[in-house]
């Protein structure tokens, strides 16, 4: 595609993340085509894209002849060569399975343009894989929004093994362009950036319960006031979904059986159909309607020591960091604006110690002889460093 403009972005799929992403790109000015499977879904979609634009409006963020504009820059269509037979940017946002997604980018290599890129927002399946079920493995790349895409920064970057400079250079410039902050993931491992953190936490947290160390309100006060989260591991889990959680332990644990501990809790969970918030129960049980916080106290906070939650978040932060997925910064920089952490993790760590974050790993190791705890060198060279 060279320096070729990004102008018509094509969109598949309507749902949360879809909607979502359709909009943000009309708000940046973008010709926006957004496809999915049935006319209901897209005029739902509609519905949301109005009603979120609606409520800029009464915030005095734009005026209601912009909110018109950014309609008129959005068309919707169940055909899917229509969707994407003038992109010059197509982004994928259906259900995370595997088979499903290579079957749509087979589909439409030979309905798009040659120029246009391919981009998947998957949150953990493997973009390499994804692209060599077209022939445009140099122009194909993940741009992974978080939910929701509104009001989330940060936006992960991540090239498949064929994926060229100038494409990653695309990407970067179109999020840039919605406002957003790009991060770039700069090797296509399992869960990628966040969730190489965030998942594996999950399953430690609920290790802990199942393991009786603390209560679920315990451990949830412990990782939000003490290690400074805006809302419990548990809390954040049903936030999320406990079904796109166990999908992506998944397709994790498929991957490198390193990377996750899973606790069959959260299996568990989700083969009672508790997804959390979504179906108004997961960890916790949740009224109709909006979403309620928990509320947790400084007080349960105290009876819960979240060393072992920080051990396995810092190791495997170390662990993109040795295996140069990304840089300190930028790892940091993704969980405050991907987790909400209000400093950096490593600073966190070196306040509790790394040796004692080290010696919480080596116990777990040996307990469980589970290699998933084993020490990263990076942190291991960190308890060097500050001795």
């Amino acid at each position: 595609m060279g320096s070729r403009r990004i102008e018509r972005v094509a969109v598949l799929g309507s749902g949360i993340m879809g909607h979502g992403i359709a909009q943000i790109s009309a708000m940046a000015g973008y010709r926006v085509t957004m496809r999915d499977v049935e006319q209901q879904f897209l005029d739902k979609a509609m519905e949301r894209i109005r009603w979120s634009l609606g409520k800029m409006v009464e915030k005095g963020r734009i005026s209601s002849s912009e909110m018109d504009e950014i309609m008129g820059r959005i068309s919707v269509t169940v055909d899917i060569e229509r969707a994407v037979k003038d992109s010059d940017l197509v982004i994928e946002a259906i259900p995370e399975e595997m088979r499903l997604k290579k079957e749509t980018f087979a589909r439409i290599d030979a309905l798009a343009p040659s120029h246009a890129v391919f981009a998947s927002n998957t949150s953990t399946l493997p973009i390499t894989e994804m692209a060599d079920a077209t022939k445009r493995g140099d122009r194909f790349i993940g741009i992974h929004f978080f939910n929701p895409p509104q009001l989330m920064q940060l936006v992960e970057i991540i090239p498949g093994a064929s994926t060229s400079t100038s494409t990653v250079d695309i990407a970067m410039g179109y999020v840039r362009s919605l406002k957003k902050e790009p991060i770039l993931c700069r090797k296509d491992v399992a869960g990628f950036i966040v969730n190489r953190i965030f998942i594996p936490l999950v399953h430690e947290a609920a290790w802990e319960l199942k393991e009786g160390k603390a209560s679920m309100r315990e451990i949830d006060a412990g990782f939000k006031f003490r290690l400074g989260f805006p809302m419990g591991i548990f809390e954040l889990a049903d936030y999320t979904g406990i079904d796109v959680v166990h999908k992506a332990t998944k397709e994790m644990y498929s991957r490198d059986r390193k990377v996750v501990n899973p606790c069959p809790l959260v299996e568990e969970l989700y083969a009672k159909g508790h997804y959390g918030q979504k179906s108004g129960k997961g960890f916790y049980e949740y009224g109709q309607g909006s979403y309620a916080r928990i509320e947790l106290s400084m007080q349960e906070a105290e009876r819960y020591d979240p060393v072992r939650l920080l051990a396995v978040a810092i190791n495997n932060a170390s662990w993109l960091i040795s295996n140069d997925v990304a840089g300190k910064e930028d790892v940091e920089r993704a969980l405050i604006l991907g987790m909400g952490l209000k400093e950096g993790i490593f600073a966190i760590a070196g306040r509790v110690g790394y040796a004692r974050l080290v010696d919480t790993l080596r116990a777990l190791r040996i307990g469980s002889r589970n290699e998933f705890y084993e020490p990263d060198s990076w942190l291991l060279n960190l308890v060097k460093s500050s001795s």
